[in-house]
Order: C-alpha cells, then structure tokens, then sequence
C-alpha cells in the first residue's frame, strides 16, 4: 500500500468494483461531468462496468487503478488512477473519484500527492496531468495543493447536461515534485521503503 497522510492507495478489490459501481457508476450527475463518454445505465457486474475488463485502453495507452482507502478506519474513500501513461514521453494523466460520502472532507488533495509519489518516484515519468472541467473547484483544488500549476483553458471542449463547458489543464512535472511549503505533506519527502507496505 502506498500511503499518504490521511489515505492509502492499494489495488483494487472485487468488493472495491461493486461499490464503484453502486455509488459512482451510477452516480449521474457526477459522471457527466467526470467521463468524455456519454453516461448510459450500466448495471452491476455487466462486462460494460468501466471498473471491469483489462487495465490498458487501447488508444489511450495504460492504466493503473487503485482503490483509495481512509487509514484511520480502512473504509473505501473512491478510486484514483494514472492513465493514458505515456513511457516514450514519460507522462500521464491522474484521475480521482471518491464517494459521496467522503467528499468535501479534503482527502482528494491526499490521494493526488500520493498519486503524484507514485508518478514520479515509483514510476520515474517526467510529467502529470490533469483534465477536468473548469468549475470543478474541488479537483482544481487538491491539484493546486498537491502542487500542480494550472496551465490553459479549453473552451467549450467538453459537452455536459445539454451544453457546453469550459475544461482546464494543470500540470506538474517531476522537477516542481514535491511541492515545497507548508501545503507539501511531510510524506511526498519521505518515498524511501518505509513508506511502502505489503
């Protein structure tokens, strides 16, 4: 397990994917927004799940998923992946998801250092990045925190809900890691093999 301050990412678990997809699968609103696809009713344990299937994306090169867990009581906060891992270019992109139930309590700026750690420590790739819309302050956010520099704008790039919205790039590359002040955790300093578990 790879551990942050609050959280913990480990591999994902068959009692994982049935949770994602009761709680955010189905979770409209919040999918429209999170996925380039147009959301459609998928129903539990269907090989259509995006949380089932194989771990690489065709076009959109590899992927790595991890279950995010809170360390204090081990419950499942949500998932957080790097994907479309680039190891010509040494990039990737970094998406997260948590539950209702953890959202707003600032463990998304967490789990994107530790995704940041295993990006570049783990990893060795050069650059990260995130795409969201522009008004998902609560991702813009933990990016900011964790480090990364909002670099564009993309207008009208992303349709959600019957129109338009306005998306956003931030990154960081290896160099900008970690992130120093008093927003940097203690544990980005720290990536020897103390911080790894079984």
């Amino acid at each position: 397990m790879l551990r942050g301050e609050l959280i913990g990412l480990r591999a994902q678990q068959d009692s994982d994917v049935e949770v994602f997809e009761a709680e955010l699968l189905n979770d409209v609103e919040t999918r429209v927004r999170s996925d380039s696809r147009p959301w459609r009713p998928v129903a539990p344990g269907s090989a259509d799940s995006p949380y089932r299937g194989p771990a690489v994306r065709g076009d959109h090169g590899e992927v790595v998923k991890f279950s995010a867990v809170e360390l204090a009581t081990g419950e499942l906060v949500g998932e957080a992946l790097l994907w479309a891992i680039d190891l010509h270019n040494r990039s990737a992109h970094i998406g997260i998801s948590l539950r209702p139930a953890f959202r707003g309590k600032h463990l998304g700026t967490d789990v994107v250092r530790v995704l940041c750690r295993y990006g570049f420590a783990i990893r060795g790739l050069h650059r990260l990045q995130v795409d969201t819309l522009a008004d998902n302050d609560a991702m813009i956010g933990a990016a900011t925190r964790a480090g990364f520099v909002l670099e564009g704008t993309l207008r009208q790039e992303a349709w959600v809900n019957g129109s338009f919205a306005d998306g956003v790039i931030l990154g960081q590359l290896a160099s900008e890691w970690p992130p120093a002040g008093p927003s940097s955790s203690p544990a980005d300093r720290v990536v020897g093999q103390e911080r790894l578990t079984a």
